[in-house]
């Protein structure tokens, strides 16, 4: 059983949409379960996360999640954003069941996505973020 959050995230999702001329997008998949999750940041010259969007292919787990997320990292700095775990959107979202975890994993590593693409972007080092895998789209080198 779901939790009322995770309902409730999944009914009525917070920052749903993309943002134009993003600070920086990551994308990123899980492909045992086919959930696809794209998260959109806006950064301003302080690395405050001003705005955030996402868009989310999958189950509901995978919806609420991403809501939640959007919801952790905006207004918080880069730094703040990147210590957003999978535990920390879960215990925001009374839990989920075990054979969802995935989708909160799935969240926290769309947040470092869209992190490491600002970075990119910026030619600035975040410190403690590594390189995504790979992108859902990119072909691994």
């Amino acid at each position: 059983m779901y939790s009322e959050k995770v309902m409730d995230h999944f009914n009525n999702p917070r920052n749903m949409g993309e943002i134009e001329n993003p600070s920086g997008v990551g994308t990123v998949g899980n492909a045992k379960c086919g959930d696809i999750m794209r998260m959109y940041l806006d950064i301003d010259g302080q690395g405050v996360i001003q705005d955030v969007k996402f868009k989310t292919f999958g189950c509901g787990a995978a919806v609420a999640t991403s809501s939640m997320a959007t919801e952790l990292v905006k207004g918080k700095t880069v730094q703040e954003a990147l210590a957003v775990t999978n535990k920390a959107v879960m215990e925001a979202l009374d839990g989920l069941p075990p054979v969802k975890v995935h989708c909160s994993l799935l969240a926290e590593e769309a947040i470092h996505a869209a992190l490491w693409d600002y970075a990119q972007k910026n030619g600035i080092v975040i410190e403690g973020l590594k390189k995504p895998v790979a992108d859902i789209g990119e072909k691994e080198e």
